[in-house]
């Protein structure tokens, strides 16, 4: 027999359900709401409510707030709310179902076994269908753990999909696709070299929020931007969701990850919510006060403006919505131990009443300048749906942007085209012309060629055309505008030659975005060349077309040693990570200055040669046991003899040449070769690097 519970008025602070050693405190903001019902369950499948709280507004209402206390209620109870109140969409914009059930915004732990996307778009009452909140223990022994500080600078971004890391067969994990199974990787982690991962959605999102179409091939939300609940994470990738125990499996990972020295950074969508438009569903915030939580036409209040491509734009800048985003973030800072956030179409977030594009937008710096948030690292897509593109001038200074402008030149010039000279130099310098005047730094650049969105780094190399077919939505979804290459067959070949070329190009690719300044961020599986067969939009791919297939380990283990060398000559390098922009000017006694540009013959950059595809630097040292760098870059059709500069006492050693098969692609620091002459070959298509130092030879007869 279930225990029924008495109640008392309660307070409306904190928001949320908190619970005490006296019961639960249960409190929701609703401006326009006019009768409130607290609905209490045994389970989160539970058909039926075993206790309901009508809450009176003279009694448990104040301002803005619904609160209501109940005496003597444990955590682990789950609940929902129902709510009445105008329905009138055309002037005020409120959508209130008195049926309806809705989680609470603030809800730490929600379950969506017994969902179902279709009743929740319709009126009347979803009690069977519905998802459920918990009420939860936030108790934990972090064991002393605390969130990372690792200078950006020196930070390497991995970005990954929890779920996709390790569903595939081949990773026999014990619970394949969970925030546990992730934890049994972090030594494959370590060995790559990255220094945070970058996880796709972790917060609740809708994994039926598709097309119909694409429903109708049984696909899903697989990647998980349709959040919505901001707080909980996501119950798919837990071991044993049923229980509620996501924060702590969350928790067991994040621990996991920094005790290895690795950094977590969620991909966070605050820009808009899986209830979508007037069609969508009603889940929390439609159904609690809809016209404050979103952008609506100010005409007729029934229509969603639209700056995300999904149906609805968050009112981010409302007073109220602004303070539940910072508070939001503070609370995975606070009490989950992340070390940083990526904001999805983040220019969203910039967008005022009307979807005016503010120039100093309440909500982002009220992220920037929130003391909780002050040491966590922020990075915008600086970008919205609508063309609103702020890349070099999203509102704030401490933000790290995705810069698209990189990822666009490097994908031009690796494929061949011609007249970029100029702009691949500030680009792997850090894009000086976008940071530098507005008193940014290189770190405010993060450097990318792929990501999660687009093809696969292999992928770039093999096709010329998307193939998403598979989608459901006749290839109408995706990017048309990839500046990609095959190099002579679209997809799949036997083709030796060019099998090799697209391997040296991937290689090449890796090889600038190490040697860039600025935060190098690299896709999860273009280690190993991970291919999603020419599809550039898996978003509802949940099987293993998107899948990291961890039998390309040994398959394609040349190009994952590379990379991890490459990432481990970054680090050995302090010049290809610095924090200010470079001058051009001397910095040591060798007479060298910070750098120094080259073309086909020194000290001749080929600044206006339209029809260069060559480009050399020599970066100084600025560490006392760092070696002087000099890059070669190549990407023409022919093979050149390049002049190298002479160094006093020192000699070069060739350290990377992307032509060369393993393991002289890039050879480990005491087998680089020294070079005999002040000449050296460099093969078309091809990225050399040599590192200055003495020759064991010399440092034995001078010892």
């Amino acid at each position: 027999m279930t225990i029924s519970y008495s109640s008392s008025h309660g307070s409306p602070n904190p928001a949320g359900a908190v619970a005490d050693e006296n019961g639960v405190n249960f409190s929701i903001f609703s401006r326009h709401a006019t009768y409130v019902e607290l609905l209490l369950f045994d389970k989160a499948d539970s058909p039926e409510p075993f206790q309901v709280f009508p809450l009176k507004p003279d009694i448990n209402r104040l301002f803005y707030s619904w609160h209501i206390y109940v005496e003597g209620l444990p955590s682990g109870v789950w609940y929902t709310w129902r709510m009445d109140g105008p329905n009138n969409t055309a002037d005020s914009g409120l959508r209130f179902d008195k049926d309806k059930h809705l989680l609470d915004p603030r809800a730490q732990a929600v379950n969506d076994k017994l969902w179902q996307r279709a009743p929740a778009c319709l009126p009347g009452n979803n009690a069977a269908t519905a998802m459920r909140a918990k009420v939860t223990d936030l108790e934990y022994d972090w064991e002393g753990d605390q969130p990372l500080k690792i200078n950006s600078e020196n930070s390497i971004i991995y970005e990954m999909h929890v779920g996709g890391f390790t569903r595939h067969p081949s990773s026999k994990t014990k619970n394949p696709g969970t925030f546990s199974a992730l934890i049994e990787k972090i030594p494959y982690l370590q060995k790559l070299g990255i220094t945070h991962v970058e996880l796709l959605p972790v917060m609740a999102f809708d994994e039926q929020h598709v097309p119909s179409s694409t429903a109708k091939l049984g696909l899903k939300n697989y990647w998980g931007y349709s959040t919505h609940s901001f707080f909980s994470p996501h119950p798919g990738y837990c071991v044993n969701p049923d229980q509620g125990c996501s924060i702590t499996e969350f928790k067991d990972m994040v621990k996991a990850l920094h005790r290895a020295g690795i950094g977590v950074i969620l991909d966070v969508v605050f820009n808009h919510t899986s209830e979508a438009g007037s069609d969508g569903p009603f889940i929390n915030f439609k159904g609690i006060d809809n016209s404050v939580y979103y952008h609506l036409d100010s005409i007729d209040k029934r229509i969603y403006l639209d700056y995300t491509g999904c149906g609805n734009t968050v009112n981010a800048n409302h007073p109220v919505v602004s303070n539940y985003i910072i508070e939001c973030l503070e609370y995975w800072v606070q009490h989950m131990h992340v070390d940083g956030f990526r904001f999805d179409l983040a220019s969203a977030l910039a967008r005022g009443e009307g979807g005016k594009v503010l120039h100093d937008p309440p909500v982002l710096w009220g992220i920037e300048l929130s003391s909780r948030l002050a040491a966590t690292k922020l990075i915008a897509e600086a970008w919205d749906a609508s063309g609103l593109y702020q890349v070099g001038s999203f509102p704030g200074y401490r933000w790290s942007e995705w810069n698209g402008r990189y990822r666009d030149v490097i994908r031009r010039f690796i494929r061949g085209e011609t007249g970029l000279i100029g702009e691949l130099a500030t680009r792997l310098t850090g894009s000086s012309d976008l940071y530098q005047n507005q008193g940014r730094l290189p770190i405010n650049s993060i450097n990318f060629v792929t990501c999660h969105d687009g093809f696969t780094l292999y992928d770039l190399m093999s096709y010329e055309q998307k193939h998403n077919e598979a989608n459901g939505e006749n290839n109408r979804d995706g990017s048309n505008d990839n500046l990609s290459c095959n190099y002579g067959v679209e997809g799949e070949t036997t083709d030796p030659k060019i099998i090799t070329l697209r391997k040296q190009q991937a290689k090449n690719v890796i090889a600038l975005l190490m040697l860039s300044q600025g935060i190098p961020m690299i896709l999860a599986g273009d280690e190993v060349l991970n291919t999603q067969r020419g599809n550039n939009n898996t978003y509802c791919q949940d099987n293993e077309l998107s899948w990291f297939n961890w039998n390309l380990i040994e398959t394609n283990q040349e190009m994952l040693r590379f990379v991890q060398m490459m990432i481990a000559l970054r680090k050995s390098h302090p010049a290809l990570m610095r924090s200010r922009f470079l001058t051009g000017e001397v910095i040591n006694d060798t007479g060298l200055k910070d750098i120094t540009w080259h073309g086909r013959e020194l000290d001749t950059p080929p600044w206006e040669n339209q029809d260069s595809s060559i480009l050399a630097f020599t970066l100084s040292a600025i560490a006392v046991e760092e070696c002087d760098l000099h890059v070669v870059i190549n990407m023409s059709q022919e093979d050149f003899l390049i002049e190298l500069p002479r160094l006093a006492g020192r000699k070069w050693f060739r350290a990377v040449d992307t032509a060369k098969k393993t393991p002289e692609d890039i050879c480990e620091p005491k087998k680089q070769k020294p070079v005999r002459k002040h000449t050296h070959k460099s093969l078309a298509r091809s990225i050399n690097v040599f590192e200055g130092k003495k020759s064991k030879l010399e440092t034995f007869f001078r010892r």
